[in-house]
């Protein structure tokens, strides 16, 4: 499972022109899940975001986590992390799971959060959207649950 984490003033996603949901300042995260992944990867991503230690303190330094800022999380499908342009300028997306495996994982990342008090918003599964980001610092790290 893949991460990418960024900190934004706000974000938001626009299904089929319409404002579906929308956070203030917080998380930012597009997760790919991969064939293989499993619930374990879920709690390992899902625990790494929640605890992220990159907002900054009263010194200027990165040490604050999400729930120090009161901070949301919006969480947004996103199979093209797993893209591979070895071979040719066209990608392949066939590490990306199929969506009877992604999408309990994913909504298994969104309901661990939440579990952690956090607001979580989302995107739509399988949906064309547009996601609109205010990106804070900028700071983006990605997580891949293979490295934690």
């Amino acid at each position: 499972m893949r991460a990418v984490v960024t900190c934004v003033q706000s974000a938001s996603v626009d299904v089929a022109g319409r404002v579906f949901s929308s956070i203030g300042k917080g998380f930012l995260v597009l997760l790919g899940v991969r064939e293989e992944d499993t619930a374990a990867d879920a709690e390992k991503i899902a625990d790494r975001i929640c605890g992220l230690r990159v907002f900054a303190d009263e010194q200027g330094k990165m040490n604050r986590n999400l729930a120090a800022i009161g901070g949301e999380i919006l969480i947004v499908s996103q199979f093209t992390l797993f893209a591979d342009c070895k071979k040719s300028r066209r990608p392949s997306f066939n590490k990306a799971a199929k969506a009877e495996t992604a999408v309990p994982l994913y909504e298994k990342v969104v309901r661990l959060c939440r579990e952690k008090g956090f607001s979580v918003q989302t995107g739509v599964f399988g949906e064309y959207m547009l996601v609109h980001s205010v990106n804070d610092g900028p700071v983006t790290i990605l997580l891949d649950s293979t490295e934690l």
